[in-house]
């Protein structure tokens, strides 16, 4: 009962803004775990190629996601900016239909990002600014979750479709309803209240005057992330196991349920317990996992447990993140540090794709998954040894 009321008390706009998640969602992962599949089987490209255009969209997007901060600080609005990238990945996605090599993709997949980039610094500090400092870990949550029962939505749409004998583009193409459902949607977002007077002053691309918590979160998440390439690998990876295309549709709307169903709890965790542990210990759990992943000798039900597992660590991670970012910079700048921490986390992945990629490709898949559970242990130790500050040790 007090789980209940602690949701009931959430205000409107954390499921308005849940509910248009859950509708792009649905779009973005009716095509998402076919993508790989669509560049091996149709387009004859390899782990490289995916591992390029992954790296060089989410990086792209990363550098929007910066810039959409900053600005929404400076002129106070955050809604133009979530309308127009909703919209702009809306168009996006149908079009890699009509690529003929792997080039249109990638082009298409930074266009994707790109509207990616121009909303999620301003949803998060629209979002922030929304609810009060002892529902972030659980809003976030609730917000991570319905973005997550639209990757499970999505890709059963896309598991029918593959029965119903469509092809992968006419997928790709069908993707575009509820890209307009999104658009519909976003129109009811409004501005919170906000009495002070605008002002106008230059647009601060530095991390001066952030705190030094903050910055050094930075660094430790830039590591974290270099070894969390995209998660279209782990498709790759089933797929490498000799996984039919629709069971890997499954795989992924398993991995998308658990993270659907424990998004919002295990992030209210870090409202009740110190949320710098909570990270921590996700880290952690995030490097047994991918190393798991990684050394798995076979297509046996153990796959699927992995991707459960995964799916378990992913929701101990999203909101957790995101309301450490507002725990450590509230107010007037929120959407600067949200801007920063986007564009750490996905410029990283261009990086960590490409290592990812050359590893599996020269070496071996083992050595590539071995290399991201490095980086995620390091990572938790930093955080839990440097980061912290006095006040929460």
């Amino acid at each position: 009962m007090r789980a209940w009321a602690s949701l009931r008390a959430l205000p409107r706009m954390v499921w308005l803004l849940g509910i248009v998640s859950l509708a792009n969602d649905t779009a973005s992962d009716m095509i998402y775990p076919l993508i790989p599949l669509y560049l091996t089987a149709v387009l004859m490209a390899g782990p490289r190629a995916l591992g390029l255009i992954e790296g060089v969209a989410e990086a792209a997007s990363s550098l929007l996601k910066l810039f959409a901060g900053i600005a929404a600080d400076r002129t106070r609005s955050t809604r133009g900016w979530i309308i127009g990238g909703y919209a702009v990945s809306g168009l996006a996605r149908p079009l890699i239909a009509l690529a003929q090599a792997w080039p249109g993709v990638l082009l298409c997949r930074l266009a994707d990002r790109a509207g990616k980039g121009l909303r999620s610094a301003p949803r998060d500090a629209l979002l922030s600014l929304s609810i009060q400092p002892h529902q972030r870990g659980l809003a976030f949550g609730v917000h991570r979750a319905m973005d997550n029962a639209g990757a499970v939505v999505g890709p059963l749409i896309a598991a029918a479709l593959l029965a119903a004998g469509l092809s992968l583009r006419s997928i790709f193409l069908w993707s575009v309803v509820p890209a307009i459902i999104v658009f519909l949607l976003t129109l009811y977002l409004k501005e919170p209240a906000n009495d002070a007077p605008l002002t106008r002053t230059p647009m601060r691309w530095t991390l001066a005057g952030l705190p030094p918590t903050f910055r050094r979160y930075l660094v430790v998440l830039g590591l974290f992330t270099l070894g969390n390439s995209s998660n279209m690998f782990l498709l790759l990876r089933a797929e490498s196991l000799g996984v039919t295309a629709e069971h890997i549709v499954l795989m992924w709307v398993l991995f998308s349920a658990v993270a659907m169903l424990l998004s919002a709890p295990l992030s209210a965790l870090s409202d009740h317990f110190n949320r710098f542990h909570i990270l921590g210990i996700g880290w952690g759990a995030y490097a047994a996992a991918y190393l798991f992943i990684g050394m798995l000798p076979n297509a046996s039900w153990t796959l699927w447990l992995a991707f459960a597992a995964y799916g378990v660590v992913t929701a101990a991670l999203e909101g957790t993140e995101k309301a450490l970012v507002a725990d450590l910079v509230e107010g007037k700048r929120s959407g600067t540090a949200f801007g920063w921490y986007n564009l750490v986390a996905g410029i990283m992945l261009l990086p960590a794709s490409l290592i990812f990629g050359w590893l599996w490709q020269t070496f071996s898949e083992q050595l590539a998954f071995g290399f991201g559970a490095l980086c995620a242990a390091v990572a938790a130790v930093l955080l839990l040894m440097w980061v912290r500050p006095p006040s929460v040790a």
